[in-house]
């Protein structure tokens, strides 16, 4: 997938500060992608990185605003975004995680799961698809999660916000089809990000060894599979939920 170009294409990616999203902006950078990372409370650090692949990778990475800490606040920022033109390629990777059993979620824990997961989601895409239909030939890729597939322990607050996401994604495929946009989810399992350190060892081993390649997910391997979905070689993709989970189908 590394000769997908997506020069002279602009790409939005929430969540852009870390993890999988800090992966997808350089996976669409080094592709020759316009870039605008979102994210909530950039640092030096992060606007030295960026600068950095800018230089090496010929193209532009500019930090912008981006807050689904609630659907109205997502919705004020896609306001502002809305007036980005030529705006094609939309990565949805903000989101939080937690883990505990079932009988020991609290309503809260399952409203803040949803809250920026799925409803300050699908306010900013609203708003934002809108632009990509006056652009044309756009994508756009959410974030699920095998937690959201494969009815794992310990995921019900989390899994249920990621499995709605990924339902929304056939749902949005088939009404903006006629607009020409395609809609894709990645559902990667277990991954090597800051998001790991929150499972258990019990928990992370569980899922590793369920799988036919027995090892956690690299960001990297789930940002060059966003790459693919948002290029011309995926024209004919739309309203799929690619699995990045190293073989868990069969568990």
């Amino acid at each position: 997938m590394s000769d997908v170009s997506l020069a002279g294409r602009v790409a939005l990616v929430t969540g852009a500060s870390r993890g999988i999203g800090l992966e997808t902006v350089q996976s669409l950078a080094r592709r020759g992608c316009r870039v605008l990372a979102g994210v909530r409370n950039p640092t030096d650090e992060l606007r030295g990185v960026f600068s950095e692949w800018e230089t090496k990778h010929q193209t532009s990475i500019d930090i912008v605003h981006v807050d689904l800490s609630s659907a109205e606040v997502a919705s004020s920022c896609a306001k502002e975004l809305a007036r980005v033109e030529g705006l094609q390629i939309l990565v949805n990777n903000a989101g939080v995680a937690s883990g505990s059993l079932f009988q020991m979620t609290s309503m809260k824990e399952f409203r803040e799961m949803f809250e920026v997961n799925f409803f300050a989601t699908v306010a900013l895409t609203q708003l934002l698809s809108r632009r990509l239909s006056r652009t044309g030939n756009a994508s756009i890729i959410n974030i699920g999660s095998t937690a959201g597939l494969n009815g794992d322990a310990g995921t019900s607050a989390y899994g249920s916000s990621k499995a709605a996401l990924m339902y929304l994604t056939r749902v949005m495929a088939i009404e903006l089809g006629r607009l020409d946009i395609r809609v894709n989810a990645v559902a990667p399992t277990v991954t090597a990000t800051d998001m790991f350190g929150q499972m258990t060892e019990e928990s992370r081993d569980a899922l590793i060894q369920g799988g036919a390649i027995k090892r956690a997910a690299t960001a990297r391997e789930v940002a060059e599979t966003v790459a693919f979905l948002a290029g011309d070689g995926a024209a004919m993709i739309t309203g799929q939920v690619i699995r990045v989970d190293g073989g868990q189908r069969g568990r």
